[in-house]
């Protein structure tokens, strides 16, 4: 087991927290280490950090995600629950048991992440707890929902910004958003990111029988806004151009033969859309799923890729983008908010949903390589405003200013 964590209990554990100022319970994740999604990525990255800061953390997990051998990970407490593995129900129920659960431990704040958790802040508040929402954007318009979810996520924006005693936002459009919705100010504190070691190995190239710097990379989840069956329409209809091209008047500089496309990633909950996108791409030799990684194998297919494409229609802040990033790769993105709030120049966008738009910029891109110059520039503004410490620091300052005397309260 690694050294980043074990199954020892905490309270005897010599990484246990002394002399804590703050008690954090944390909410509305399905846990880590190493789950897939953005808000878990976040939550693994910060609370180490607030560990290293004398924060005594509690995290409720949910059991059909985590190791439940792992009760501990960098000083934190991990507290699995059970929850349905149900994409319509699962967050809500476990957070409403999670409030009963934090409240036994008596916890100095609860951070309830994301607004469809955020529904039982009222809950929190009633039994005298004080909470942090943080949230991670506008969940209501992600595809995957019915209208029924969605009218209960907007429930939870609405509540958790209502009642919450303090606000963080991932990005500035979020903020500007609950300002206008609610005139609720937040704290906007952006994710992070740890500028990663470039691997040069390549067991997991060998393995999916991929060339360094000649393939595609894109990573997320198996859901309709993430638009990878626009990626696999734009890159299918690419290598039908480079087939259907005349030897005379063939521009091979314009082309992509001898490159694939890799998808990182998986469905939470099988369902038709992640089924379908399986059979578009196997319909394709050169497109390759890995399924969910994590560790050196993601760390080494980030390393080498020649190209990074994110297609979403919705995101909050992109985690997988600004890791991208972070690794000095060429990126091309969706034109939407959450990505126009990175640091991108104007010719790097193309608009989601727009299959042919985005098989431009991939033609472009692919024969366009960042010069070495501007991977340095790139992740130097990576590692100055997506920096885990900082980030911290400004999620300390939200907590103290609960203590200082502001926030909403109880009337």
């Amino acid at each position: 087991m690694s050294g980043n964590y074990s199954a020892i209990s905490p309270l005897n554990s010599k990484s246990s927290i002394q002399n804590t100022s703050f008690k954090i319970a944390v909410l509305g994740l399905r846990g880590f280490p190493h789950v897939q999604g953005g808000v878990e990525t976040h939550c693994e990255n910060l609370y180490p950090k607030l560990v290293e800061k004398g924060y005594d953390i509690i995290v409720f997990t949910r059991k059909p995600y985590v190791d439940l051998t792992i009760k501990e990970y960098k000083g934190i407490r991990l507290i699995p629950l059970s929850c349905l593995k149900n994409k319509f129900l699962e967050a809500f129920l476990h957070t409403f048991i999670g409030i009963f659960a934090a409240q036994k431990y008596s916890p100095d704040i609860l951070h309830i992440h994301a607004i469809g958790p955020s529904l039982f802040t009222p809950l929190a508040r009633l039994f005298g707890i004080k909470v942090v929402m943080t949230n991670h954007g506008p969940d209501y318009e992600r595809k995957k929902w019915n209208k029924l979810a969605k009218s209960i996520l907007r429930l939870g924006e609405r509540l958790g910004t209502i009642w919450a005693n303090q606000i963080i936002c991932i990005s500035e459009t979020i903020a500007g958003r609950i300002k206008e919705k609610y005139n609720r100010d937040a704290s906007v504190i952006p994710n992070g990111v740890i500028i990663p070691q470039i691997l040069q190995n390549e067991t997991i190239l060998r393995r999916y029988g991929l060339a360094k710097g000649k393939y595609i990379l894109s990573v997320g989840r198996f859901v309709p806004e993430k638009g990878f069956h626009d990626l696999i329409e734009a890159f299918n209809q690419l290598q039908l151009e480079t087939r259907n091209s005349k030897p005379e008047t063939q521009n091979s500089q314009l082309l992509i033969e001898g490159w694939k496309l890799v998808i990182v990633g998986r469905a939470d909950h099988e369902d038709k859309y992640s089924l379908e996108l399986k059979e578009k791409a196997n319909q394709n030799s050169n497109i390759v799923l890995t399924g969910f990684l994590t560790g050196d194998p993601l760390q080494e297919i980030y390393s080498q890729a020649g190209l990074f494409v994110l297609p979403s229609y919705y995101e909050g802040l992109p985690i997988v983008l600004l890791e991208a990033l972070g690794y000095g790769l060429s990126c091309i993105v969706s034109d939407i908010p959450a990505n126009r709030e990175v640091e991108l120049s104007n010719d790097r966008f193309f608009k989601a949903g727009h299959v042919e738009s985005l098989a431009v910029k991939i033609k472009e891109f692919i024969i366009k390589p960042l010069s070495n110059e501007g991977k340095t520039r790139q992740i130097n503004m990576i590692r100055e405003g997506y920096n885990w410490e900082k980030i911290a620091e400004k999620t300390v300052a939200v907590y103290k200013k609960i203590y200082n005397g502001a926030g909403t309260d109880i009337s």
